[in-house]
């Protein structure tokens, strides 16, 4: 059970160590290549699932997240909108989605 849990966190530490520092450089370029600019890596979903193990109400938490994702914000269903084209005054509105 260890394992499962080290592992991941030491190569996710391995991972921020190498992409802040720069060193080695090869190994640097390797792994930005893969990574997205706003990844958050490999460490936040282990730790999310590890704790969703250890505690139900986190595992409801998970599903929900990914629940809202799924979800689209219409208008219609009283959401605030977040995008406006008024053709004749030329002029698009574009609001950023809030952050929880």
């Amino acid at each position: 059970m260890a394992v499962l849990v080290m592992v991941p966190f030491l190569l996710a530490s391995a991972r921020h160590v190498v992409i802040r520092t720069g060193r080695p450089d090869w190994l640097r370029h390797a792994v930005a290549a893969r990574t997205p600019p706003h990844a958050l890596g490999v460490g936040a979903p282990v730790a999310d699932e590890l704790h969703a193990f250890l505690n139900s109400a986190k595992r409801v938490e998970i599903e929900h997240r990914v629940e809202e994702q799924v979800l689209k914000d219409d208008a219609l269903d009283g959401a605030p909108p977040r995008m406006g084209v008024d053709l004749e005054a030329g002029t698009a509105v574009v609001r950023q989605k809030p952050k929880s």
